[in-house]
């Protein structure tokens, strides 16, 4: 079943990736780290749909989703870009993706941080945030979003980490074995990947090769 739902808020959160805030269906529901399948509601677009995952918490009015633009694909994140105020979306109904299973390190890769978003939200709303770590990786300064409040909530339990600009305010390098190394002291605790495919891969087979157990998602653009 598709829900049509009506965009309420627009909001740059870098140059590019959009925060979008819509109206929810009645008994609309998922879980924290879950996703659904988007279309834009216009003529030739209804039927291209992509993944794109809750940013909000389930118990909000609203829903919200941050949505990375890639307009060299020419395809739904483009068509995103031009959205306004009152235009709509078909929502279908919330799928799987990654769930919290308890304290562990999280390690996100651009637009990879969304399920986290929702996770970290809901565990800092129920006071249960302690014990986690998130290692954020992004290609350059100007990539990075969500800074603020990320930092806020994790504290020094959070590292950006810019992999393609060498000057940087942030750890300049790459979420490799070295990297994971240096940042995990507890092989013990759970891990949650999430970015592009080719960072998921590498990092989770890394993640094995040095003693943990990943739990992994595979973000889609």
């Amino acid at each position: 079943m598709r829900n049509v739902v009506r965009i309420k808020e627009i909001e740059n959160l870098n140059y590019n990736v959009k925060r979008i805030v819509t109206d929810k269906p009645e008994g609309y529901s998922f879980k924290p780290g879950q996703a659904t399948h988007i279309a834009v509601n216009k003529e030739s677009w209804r039927q291209e749909d992509r993944p794109f995952t809750f940013t909000s918490l389930p118990e909000h009015d609203d829903l919200e989703f941050m949505i990375k633009i890639y307009p060299e694909h020419h395809g739904v994140t483009d068509q995103v870009d031009d959205l306004k105020v009152g235009d709509e979306l078909l929502l279908e109904e919330a799928k799987g993706a990654i769930t919290y299973k308890g304290p562990g390190y999280f390690i996100a890769g651009g637009a990879g941080i969304t399920p986290f978003v929702s996770i970290f939200r809901d565990l800092e709303a129920k006071g249960t945030l302690d014990g986690n770590t998130l290692l954020f990786a992004n290609k350059t300064d100007e990539d990075v979003f969500l800074e603020k409040e990320l930092n806020e909530i994790l504290n020094d339990r959070v590292v950006h980490v810019i992999t393609d600009q060498k000057e940087t305010e942030h750890t300049s390098g790459y979420i490799d074995k070295d990297f994971l190394k240096n940042n995990i002291t507890d092989l013990t605790k759970h891990f949650y990947v999430c970015g592009p495919k080719g960072m998921t891969k590498e990092v989770t087979s890394t993640l094995k090769e040095i003693g943990a157990e990943t739990s992994e998602l595979v973000f889609e653009k």
